[in-house]
This record gives structure tokens, sequence and C-alpha cells, in this order.
């Protein structure tokens, strides 16, 4: 065992298959170990590179391993994909692991601490209830309308729509007068939930320096700052502003051959939680714009006079995603930029 410099681990809820690796490639060990068993097999082992695909439950068995003394590097599966010999089972994939890590070029993910994977599941739990509060509201508004009660739409149209149903209910059947109160009662108790993960994000936005810098960029807001925060490695991981946004997925998607560029659409791989919110922040602030005219001669002003909404607001995204960098990196607060 002296001679493992990588070991390459293929995790799962209770079978793990390592494979351990010399510095020349050469295969030293292939074993497959229980829950329990593995932290101690590792213990035992010289300090060395442990590599893992960034999954469910990477970052804690990362943090438990480096407790260790070894060196933990997360890869995103996609990129362990290729070194995949033929068939695909446990023993290949955690090969596939070790040769993905030994390779200079490899791109990794950083181990979230246990703060910040707790933030991000307010974060994402609070996206999840969003999402269901919609289904119900979808749902409920569905059903009514074939009795002929037509609600608008919205969230804040919750309580309008209660009214309406206490007034126009006893035109309505008794199951359906019961299924709108079962909908209502947990629309309610979502929209509380989902008011409360709120609160508490919010109160780390006003926390926290880095986020209190984020928002004074125009667009950005409380969630987009927390999930900057939260979800982006540190700045120094990127070269410049233009990986961040291809990080975060704002680039075109390309198909260039023979010395031809060709660009599509925005290629949609990176972190999706940031670029939603920044593609609604510059949504945000071009809707503004249109209602207010910008400033003559800024970029924005150019952009709306000859591009689609939509498009500029992609655009904007892309540069605030860079601007958001360079804040990062230099910590410095939002400029706003000279006009042309």
């Amino acid at each position: 065992m002296k001679d493992v410099a990588i070991v390459g681990i293929d995790i799962a809820k209770q079978a793990f298959q390592l494979h351990g690796a010399a510095a020349d490639g050469s295969v030293v060990f292939r074993k497959k170990l229980s829950r329990g068993q593995l932290l101690t097999f590792l213990s035992g082992l010289p300090p060395c590179l442990v590599a893992m695909e960034a999954c469910a439950t990477g970052h804690h068995w990362g943090r438990e391993i480096q407790a260790l003394g070894h060196e933990v590097r997360l890869i995103p599966p996609i990129y362990v994909k290729p070194f995949v010999k033929r068939q695909k089972y446990d023993a290949n994939d955690a090969e596939a692991i070790s040769e993905a890590a030994s390779r200079p070029t490899m791109r990794f993910v950083a181990v979230n601490t246990v703060e910040d994977q707790a933030q991000g599941s307010l974060f994402r739990s609070r996206a999840l209830m969003v999402g269901q509060r919609t289904q119900l509201l979808n749902a409920l508004r569905g059903h009514l309308a074939e009795y002929g009660l037509v609600a608008p739409t919205g969230a804040t149209r919750v309580e309008p729509l209660a009214d309406g149903l206490s007034s126009a209910g006893h035109h309505l059947p008794p199951a359906i007068r019961h299924l709108a109160s079962v909908f209502l009662t947990q629309i309610r108790a979502l929209s509380d939930a989902i008011a409360e993960l709120e609160r508490q994000l919010k109160s780390r936005a006003r926390c926290s320096v880095v986020t209190r810098r984020l928002q004074t960029m125009p667009g950005i807001g409380p969630m987009t700052a927390v999930a900057i925060d939260v979800f982006a490695p540190p700045p120094e991981t990127f070269r410049s502003g233009r990986d961040f946004a291809a990080w975060v997925g704002l680039v075109p998607r390309q198909h260039s051959t023979g010395g031809k560029t060709r660009l599509g659409r925005v290629s949609k791989m990176g972190q999706q939680d940031i670029r939603r919110l920044l593609i609604i922040g510059a949504m945000a602030v071009v809707r503004w714009a249109v209602r207010k005219t910008p400033r003559p001669g800024s970029w924005l002003a150019s952009m709306l006079a000859k591009k689609p909404k939509m498009l500029v607001a992609i655009a904007l995204a892309n540069k605030r995603a860079r601007g958001l960098w360079a804040m990062l990196k230099k910590e410095e607060d939002y400029r706003v930029p000279a006009t042309a």
C-alpha cells in the first residue's frame, strides 16, 4: 500500500468500490468495501489523492476523508464518463475516476463546508416548495375553470380566489368545494413555509459582507447573492470572469470544425440555480429599461435598439456574471460603467 498515489472511489449508499493506482498509473489494489469499512481502510493508507464523483453524499465523504489527512478531489460525473472502458460497472467506474483525477487539465469541484451545504439545502428546498405551490395553484384553477369560475394567475391571487369561492361556492358541487378547501389549505401552508425559508436566506444576505457587496449590482437581489455565495467556488478558481460565466452556463454552445466557428444557443451546462436567477434579474433590468428610457449611449440602450429583449437579457446576464466575478476577486462594490 505504500506505492498508492491515487484512490478512485465509486460511492453508493452501502457498497463502495475502490481502485488504487500508483504514480505511473499501474493498479495497486481493487477492493469492494461496506459503508462501515471505508474510513477504517482509508485511515490505514499513507496520505494520498482520493477522487470521487461530485454526486449525492460526495461532499460528506469528502469532508470525512479530508479529516484523515488525504487530499480529496470531486469530479463532475460528465467528465468521468469518457474514461469508462466498454461496459459500466462499479470496478470500471472506480478505475475511470482514478484515471480522470490523474489528468493535469481535469476540472474539479470544491468540497463544500457543512454551513454552505446547509444553506444550499434551504435554497433548493424553497425552490422545490415554490414549484409545488405552483402545481397546486394550476390544478385548483383548472378544476374551478370547469365550473365557470376563472381565477387570475399568480401566488398573490390566492386570497381573492378564496373570497370568490366563498361567495360563489354554493353553485359548486360539494366534492369540488371540499377539494378546493384542501388545495387552499396546502397552498397556504406552503406559502408560510416559503416565507420562513426566505426570511432565513435574507437574514444571511444581510449578515454576510460578500452578499451585501453583490447586491450593490442592479438586478442582484438577496436570493441571487446567497446562491452565488453558497454554490460558487472561490473566485481564485477561475482565470477570468469569462471562465466564471462559462461555469455558470451563460455561453453559446459551439460546434466548430475546420477553422469555422459555429455558435448556437446558450449551452445551459453549468450551475443552473445561479444561471436561472441571473437571467431573471437581467430580465427585470431589461423590462425596467423598456419602461424607463436607458441612458443614451449605454450598452443596454444600444442592444435594445437592435436585439430582442430575451437575447439582451441573456447577454446582460453574461455581463453580470463577469462583473460579479470581478467584484468577488477585487473585493469591491459595483461601479456604474462610464457611458461610451
